[in-house]
Order: structure tokens, then sequence, then C-alpha cells
């Protein structure tokens, strides 16, 4: 018998219950891992809610890291004891599993279990965010919202290395720091400060050619407001609350916007995308260029603790469950 983490009602942390589930042997063209760590995002969170409706009971969790124990029949490229990381397979909070062989990648030497853990979500969302959804080009200046978090903090030291300049928004001063630290050109504290007014000053009234928004419901209009004429807004997720209601003649009024609402799944969805960009987020922290830092970590048994500090705003950078 496994441990996992599961779901049998939508709501509040509370609903996290440990339970005994049974793990057979992996089937054709899958490989059973052991975890070793397990990677906390924001979209366990809305998984676990119900704002993403998921078939119940469930798993919670969507990424880890962990060593191969076992393959099915048909896996010729692992072997066990292979050191391998995923996203996007839900039910990833427990310590053993079967999963589909193709969406796994082997870890480099030079980057940890729990740096893969902490990273493949976030780190491949920002790769796609940055290189194909708006790609950015050195001499950019971008706004990027929550520039402390998990993905705002790979974010800023990616677009750095690029020669793009970063307008992060923040909520307290404590994560301004943290922004600045990591690459941040200019941080916004919106607790105190008009994100629209300050951004409009740093860019001469012009706006910015790119909003990147996983906060939502609270920044939206003012991220449309940042915006210069044809910019785009890259609304990637919903850490305040989803967006309602939405008037499309709004783009045309402000200067014919472009409006995106990518998911990571779209972007990996064929194995040699996913090798793509994994190994590319990979080179990226093994030169240094980026720097993962787990700052949180939980015992598998601790998951509603780390879905509070998550909605809480009690977390910077990467959480991770240990098994």
């Amino acid at each position: 018998m496994a441990k996992a983490v599961r779901y049998h009602k939508t709501g509040g942390p509370e609903v996290l219950q440990f339970d005994d589930v049974q793990v057979g042997e992996p089937g054709p063209g899958q490989a059973k891992i052991r975890h070793t760590a397990i990677g906390v995002n924001f979209v366990d969170t809305y998984q676990r809610s119900g704002l993403y409706p998921m078939q119940l009971p469930q798993t919670a969790g969507n990424e880890g890291a962990g060593i191969v124990e076992a393959v099915g029949p048909g896996v010729s490229d692992l072997k066990n004891g292979d050191r391998v990381a995923y996203t996007g397979l839900v039910g990833s909070y427990c310590d053993v599993r079967n999963v589909p062989a193709d969406r796994l990648v082997k870890i480099p030497q030079g980057i940890s279990d729990e740096q893969a853990a902490s990273m493949m979500l976030k780190g491949l969302t920002v790769h796609y965010l940055i290189h194909s959804t708006y790609p950015v080009t050195r001499g950019d200046t971008v706004l990027w919202h929550a520039a402390a978090g998990g993905v705002g903090t790979i974010a800023c030291q990616w677009l750095k290395a690029l020669g793009v300049s970063v307008i992060g928004t923040v909520g307290s001063d404590e994560k301004a720091k943290l922004a600045k630290e990591h690459g941040a050109t200019h941080v916004i504290n919106y607790s105190r400060e008009n994100f629209v007014e300050r951004v409009k000053a740093l860019t001469d009234g012009k706006g910015v050619p790119v909003v990147y928004d996983s906060v939502g419901k609270n920044t939206w209009e003012g991220s449309l407001e940042c915006l210069r004429p044809r910019g785009y807004l890259v609304s990637f997720g919903n850490a305040s609350g989803a967006v309602t209601s939405f008037n499309p003649g709004i783009l045309a009024q402000k200067g014919s916007l472009y409006l995106t609402r990518p998911t990571l799944a779209s972007y990996i969805a064929t194995r040699p995308e996913l090798l793509e960009r994994a190994n590319a987020l990979f080179e990226a922290v093994k030169s240094g260029k980026v720097k993962i830092e787990t700052t949180g970590r939980y015992k598998l048994a601790e998951a509603q603790q780390a879905h509070r500090d998550l909605e809480g705003r009690k977390t910077t950078g990467s959480v991770v469950l240990m098994p």
C-alpha cells in the first residue's frame, strides 16, 4: 500500500486527507516511480477548491521527482534507478505511483531531485511564456505580476539573462526585496502604490508590450491599462480569483490589444516539445542563469498546511512536499 493525499469533495485545505491506496505493477508504456520530492503549486489549490473541476475522489498534485522502481512492457529508454521528474500528471501527492513513461524526463547531473520537483511546472511555464506565447527580445520592458512567487522569481532571473527589463509587482516590502534580488529592474508594491501609474511613469506613458498576469481578478483591469497599443495580455493564472466577465470590445478601445489564456499542457503536448523545453530549463539552471530555491518544505502528511500557507501568501519561491 502507498500513502496519498486525496480529496473526496472540493473545498478548503481541510478536505485533503491522508489515505492508503493500492499501487499495482506498471502497465504497458508506464513506469513506477518512488517520489523523493513533490512540487506544490497554485493549480493544486484550484483543483482542490473546485475552480478547476476534477473527477472525485482525486489525489492532489501535478508534479514530482523520484526514482524509477520498475518499468512496464514497451518502455526501453528508462531503467530502475533512473532519476526522473515530470509535471502535468494529476495525482503526485503520494509516495509511489505509476505514470506514463513518455511524460518523464531524466534529471541531469548537477540538479537535485528537490530542485527538479520545484521547477518543472514553474520553469517550463516561464519558458513557454517568454519564448513562445510572447517571445521577448533584448531591450524589451515587460510587466510581471507576483514577481516574488515561484514562477515570478524564475522569470525575473531568466528575463534578466535575456537582456529584458522586468517591472515586477508584489504585495509587501519583503517580497519587493526578494523580486529585486532575483533580477527585477523595478518593483512595485501594489499594496501601497498604483501599479498602473508607476508603469506609465517608468515607460514615459507608452506602456509595455506584454503583461504576464497570474493574479487574475484583482489585476485584470490594471493590466489592460498598462499595455501599449497592440500589446499582449498573457493571463495564465487566477491567484486572486477568476475574471468572471469580459467584453472583447475593450481590447479594441484600448488599442487593438491581444489577449491569450495559455496553459503549459498545450506547450508540452508532444514529447519533442517537452524535451526541448525541459532541456532548455535544465541548461539555464546548470549555467547559473536561473537559480532554483526551495523555500518551503513540508512532510507529505502536512499538505493541508502547505496549501494554507500558499493561499495565505505566506510562501515565496518554491514549495515541496517530502514523502
